[in-house]
């Protein structure tokens, strides 16, 4: 999936996913090419540690400030959707966190078993967070094979005894977990979602802002953690 349509999938719309995916290609990658950052285009990078440390120095040069002023900080949100964009798409971050855990002296082989299997949205994590929710947590869709197992802190936030708990889970239809993990909406104390208003056309993508999930005491520092922290970091 390229960017465009990947600002299309999480909710932007077709004219923003347009200019987005444009800036990057054209004229942010030109002025880089300029000052001497890159050689090449920045579409061509998938590695989001490779992309960032380029990107604060693209933010750094007096053309781009320029015109990132005259353009509303449409070209600074571009570069901010890439970098979200290229850590969604990559692998990196995944094989890292299990490699983590597999090198890890100080927890047992079944611990790794289930902090791995945890990771990746398999094994008794998930099988806990069917056991609570039995359906999506939002739409009451009940065919748990289309559900994925979402961390409210997210997997490189918490401790291990976190990554575990299943109070630090919502079961979420695919397209909800995708805006979910990314920042584009969170929920309140009472469990009303709150959603970014950076999120557009967000009913096309099944977000309607009178959706609310049922949230017990003990999900709620979890949840505070997300609002506070996570809610809209990429946006």
């Amino acid at each position: 999936m390229n960017f465009e349509k990947w600002l299309v999938y999480i909710g932007k719309s077709v004219r923003t996913a347009k200019s987005y995916s444009s800036a990057i290609s054209g004229s942010i990658s030109d002025w880089a090419r300029s000052a001497g950052v890159i050689a090449s285009n920045l579409s061509d990078i998938r590695s989001v540690d490779k992309f960032r440390p380029i990107a604060e120095k693209i933010l750094e040069l007096p053309e781009f400030q320029e015109k990132n002023n005259k353009g509303k900080s449409m070209y600074s949100a571009a570069i901010k959707q890439f970098a979200a964009y290229l850590e969604d798409i990559s692998d990196e971050t995944l094989q890292e966190d299990i490699e983590e855990v597999i090198n890890s002296a100080d927890i047992n082989k079944t611990e790794k078993s289930a902090l791995i299997s945890a990771r990746v949205g398999q094994g008794k994590y998930r099988s806990d967070l069917i056991d609570y929710w039995e359906r999506c947590a939002l739409t009451g869709f009940s065919n748990v094979r289309f559900l994925i197992a979402s961390h409210i802190k997210p997997w490189r936030k918490a401790e291990n005894q976190e990554r575990l708990d299943p109070f630090n889970g919502l079961l979420l239809m695919p397209n909800l977990d995708k805006v979910f993990d990314l920042g584009f909406i969170t929920f309140t104390e009472k469990g009303k979602i709150i959603v970014s208003e950076h999120l557009d056309d967000a009913e096309s993508i099944g977000v309607t802002r009178d959706m609310s999930i049922v949230l017990e005491d003990r999900h709620q520092a979890y949840m505070k953690f997300n609002r506070d922290v996570m809610f809209e970091r990429n946006v």
